[in-house]
């Protein structure tokens, strides 16, 4: 609502308002609504306003990349990638050295000493920055999957470990060697490359008597493709009386009373879907009853890295189930030394 019109044009007004239409009054002024102003009569004003010294509008922002950061190329910058494996086969570790020409040197070596998971990452990470500085490299980058090395050297976690305090006091050492050297942690998935050379080696299976054969490596242009076949058990697994009694509701030949009410009371927290028995939580998450091989299967993925970082005991147990999977002795199984 315009003011200036409610009070000229409001034949009665109290209070304070009422005496500004009285103190106007004296000036005759008579209140005009204000109407539109049409394009043609601004184009007409502004063609009798000529301007002698025209001067085009400057429509870019002056300066307006001053705060823009170009990204520079940088062609003495190295890439290393690492990996570590410590398993049932052996222990090794691999490296990729990536020259700036986009030229891969892959290096692997078998270790002849029995490490933990993180004391393998260690010494591949070592390896490969010792022969980095041996190629002169004066800037790298280094990646690996291994959150806890990559933090330590870093230095935003601390290094507590006595057999890893080692392997941090020498890399370091190494470093100030560079002129610039970084570490960054990449998903296992982006470090294929260096997780088969570790894995190749904890495998190769070394005769001291004889000399080493090379391995030859080749590369494909074209994708390859891995088919997963699960290995059939030999007997019978821990949950086949659970899982017959749920499907047929039979009780195993020659079982008591009580076994047939223990059996009953476990059946409560299983079922069966599409022929594979799962369990019920306790926050009711449904967990895969798997056999023994299945379980070894697992826990050596565990070892290796395929569910993140290595843990041991209670955490690796709680690590499995939430990967949904359970079996009877698995705390046991994970607590083992």
């Amino acid at each position: 609502m315009d003011p200036i019109k409610y009070i000229f044009e409001k034949p009665a007004l109290i209070g304070r308002i009422a005496r500004w239409p009285v103190m106007l009054s004296e000036y005759d002024i008579t209140y005009v609504t204000q109407k539109a102003i049409k394009g043609s009569a601004l184009a007409d004003y502004l063609a009798n306003q000529l301007v002698d010294d025209y001067k085009s509008m400057q429509c870019e922002f002056p300066d307006e990349s001053i705060m823009v950061l170009s990204e520079e190329y940088d062609d003495g910058k190295w890439t290393l990638l690492f990996d570590g494996a410590s398993n049932i086969m052996g222990h090794g570790i691999g490296v990729v050295l990536i020259s700036p020409k986009k030229k891969f040197i892959p290096i692997t070596v078998r270790l002849c000493f029995d490490c933990t998971n993180n004391m393998a990452k260690y010494e591949a990470c070592a390896m490969g920055v010792l022969v980095a500085l041996e190629s002169k490299v004066k800037v790298l980058e280094v990646y690996g999957d291994s959150t806890l090395v990559i933090n330590q050297l870093n230095q935003e976690w601390e290094t507590r470990d006595k057999k890893l305090i080692p392997y941090f006091t020498y890399i370091k050492e190494l470093s100030l060697e560079f002129d610039k050297i970084t570490f960054h942690h990449v998903p296992r998935e982006d470090n294929q490359l260096a997780d088969a050379l570790a894995s190749l080696s904890s495998m190769f299976h070394i005769n001291r008597n004889y000399e080493i054969p090379s391995i030859k490596m080749e590369s494909r242009d074209y994708p390859a493709y891995c088919h997963v076949m699960e290995e059939e058990t030999d007997g019978k697994p821990w949950y086949h009386d659970i899982k017959h009694y749920l499907i047929n509701r039979e009780y195993p030949p020659r079982i008591s009373e009580n076994e047939k009410r223990t059996l009953r009371r476990l059946s409560a927290s299983f079922f069966v879907n599409e022929n594979i028995l799962y369990k019920r939580n306790h926050d009711m998450v449904l967990l895969r009853c798997v056999d023994v091989n299945e379980a070894k299967e697992i826990l050596q993925d565990i070892h290796d890295g395929s569910y993140g970082i290595h843990m041991n005991g209670h955490a690796m147990s709680r690590k499995i189930l939430r990967a949904g999977y359970y079996w009877l002795t698995l705390e046991k199984d994970c607590c083992l030394p």
